[in-house]
C-alpha cells in the first residue's frame, strides 16, 4: 500500500481483501443452493442486498416463508453498523460532490471501510472518491461472481457447515485490524490494544442481552466514545 489515491491504486490496494470476499461469497452461494435458490435469484440478491450477514439471513428466512415485511426489518438491523461507518468516512470526502460521495456510500462494506481506514495511514488523512469507488466497484463484483459460482457448484455439499468457509471473513478481519495498528503511526501502541480490549469486553457483556447485530452497533459506539476520551485525556 502506497499515498497513491487514483482509480488503479484502489483496485491494487483492495485485492487482499478479495479473498475474504471470494471465501464467503462461495459459502453463501452453497447456502442459497440448499435453501433452493436459483442462480439468478442469488445474483439479484448479491447486486441489490449487497450484504454477506443479511444475505445469509434473507436465504433462511425465505426457507422458512418469513414474511417480506420481517425479512426486510431484519436486513435493515443488521445493516445498522454501516451508517456508522459512513458517517465516520464522509468527512473525508466533504470536497467530493453529492454524486460522488452517494456512490461510495452505496457500495461502502465492512472491508473496504476497514481498507479506508488503513490507506489514511499513508496518505496523511486523506482519501479520495475515485481510489474508493474503484476499490468497492471491484470488492461488489467480486462478490456477486463468487456468490453466483458457490450457487453453480452448491449440489456437490449437501453439507455446507463443513467446509467453514466462513471463517475467512474473520481471518481478513484479524489481518487487516493488524496492518492498521502497525501502520498507524500517530498514536502509541497501548493506545490501539486500550481501545481493541475494551470493545472486546464491551461485547463480550452486550452479547448476554442483546442480539449479535445490535451488540455490535453499540459496542462500536461505546469504542468510538472510549477511544475519544482516551485520547482528550492525554
Amino acid at each position: 500500500m502506497n499515498d497513491v489515491l487514483d482509480f488503479r491504486n484502489g483496485i491494487k490496494d483492495v485485492v487482499p481483501t478479495l479473498f475474504g470476499y471470494i471465501g464467503v461469497g462461495i459459502a453463501f452461494g452453497i447456502v442459497a443452493k440448499t435453501s433452493h435458490l436459483s442462480v439468478w435469484m442469488v445474483l439479484f440478491m448479491s447486486l441489490i442486498v449487497y450484504a454477506g450477514s443479511a444475505q445469509f439471513i434473507i436465504a433462511s428466512m425465505l426457507l422458512a416463508s418469513s414474511p417480506i415485511s420481517a425479512i426486510v426489518i431484519s436486513t435493515i438491523l443488521i445493516n445498522a453498523r454501516m451508517s456508522l461507518m459512513s458517517m465516520a468516512v464522509a468527512p473525508y470526502l466533504k470536497d467530493e460532490s453529492f454524486a460522488k460521495n452517494i456512490g461510495v456510500g452505496t457500495l461502502l462494506t465492512d472491508e473496504t471501510f476497514a481498507l479506508s481506514m488503513n490507506k489514511m495511514n499513508y496518505t496523511d488523512n486523506k482519501l479520495d472518491s475515485h481510489w474508493f469507488n474503484s476499490a468497492n466497484l471491484v470488492a461488489y463484483l467480486v462478490w456477486a461472481l463468487a456468490t453466483v459460482a458457490g450457487n453453480l457448484i452448491g449440489g456437490l455439499f449437501p453439507d455446507p457447515a463443513v467446509l467453514g468457509l466462513d471463517f475467512a471473513v474473520v481471518a481478513m478481519f484479524i489481518g487487516l485490524l493488524y496492518l492498521q495498528i502497525i501502520a498507524d503511526r500517530t498514536r502509541p501502541l497501548a493506545r490501539h490494544f486500550q481501545v481493541f480490549l475494551f470493545v472486546a469486553l464491551a461485547m463480550f457483556i452486550l452479547m448476554r442481552f442483546l442480539p449479535g447485530n445490535s451488540a455490535i452497533l453499540v459496542a462500536t459506539i461505546l469504542g468510538c466514545i472510549f477511544g475519544m476520551v482516551v485520547n482528550h485525556n492525554d
